[in-house]
């Protein structure tokens, strides 16, 4: 590993550390009940650290809600895929690996903080933005110029778009770890048959 490569992992994890610290106190506290110094303080690092990542408390939670942390399981993946695996079967498997529990569960309460705190929306609207971004970039490489221009951006936007309903609760999706019914008895479906039902949509029309 260079010297690069490994200041390039460092520098990661510092604001992996500064964010996931930032959005534990916003869990805790609320966005009002702790400033800067609380996040730093907790985390181990110095103001001016964070200000090398962040411009602002907010920006930080919203990151930690978008942190994917399951890089090396996707780098041996695309290391194993087929040269004709197509962008649509490739985005799938992304988001089966990257829309984990874990994360899908950080994702819904971002959003939820951001109903009480509306200054925490254009941060989180750019996080979701970087995934979608991460995605088209990696579909791009993948097909190696065999789809026409803008095929990879329409089907991200399409899958992205179609994940916001679920975290703002607009449509009711239910996790593994979740029972069948929800509070007030409506029965809901899965993530994975929702997935499926939207990459169907996708592959075949509706």
């Amino acid at each position: 590993m260079n010297k690069q490569s490994l200041r390039h992992i460092k520098r990661e994890a510092t604001a992996n550390a500064l964010a996931d610290a930032a959005f534990a106190l916003a869990l805790e506290q609320g966005l009002d009940g702790f400033v800067v110094e609380d996040v730093v303080r907790r985390a181990g690092y110095s103001r001016r650290t964070f200000a090398n990542h962040f411009s602002c408390k907010e920006e930080a939670v919203a990151t930690a809600a978008v942190i994917f942390k399951g890089a090396d399981e996707v780098k041996s993946w695309i290391e194993g895929l087929n040269e004709d695996t197509s962008p649509l079967d490739c985005l799938y498997q992304l988001m089966k690996m990257q829309l984990t529990t874990e994360h899908f569960q950080k994702l819904r309460k971002l959003v939820s903080l951001s109903k009480q705190h509306p200054s925490l929306e254009p941060y989180i609207l750019s996080a979701l933005h970087g995934l979608q971004l991460s995605a088209q970039e990696l579909l791009n490489e993948l097909s190696r110029g065999r789809y026409p221009e803008g095929y990879t951006h329409l089907l991200t936007g399409a899958v992205y778009g179609a994940v916001l309903p679920l975290l703002d609760g607009s449509l009711n999706v239910r996790l593994p770890d979740q029972s069948a019914a929800n509070p007030q008895g409506a029965v809901t479906v899965t993530f994975d048959h929702y997935l499926d039902t939207m990459f169907s949509y996708l592959r075949s029309g509706f």
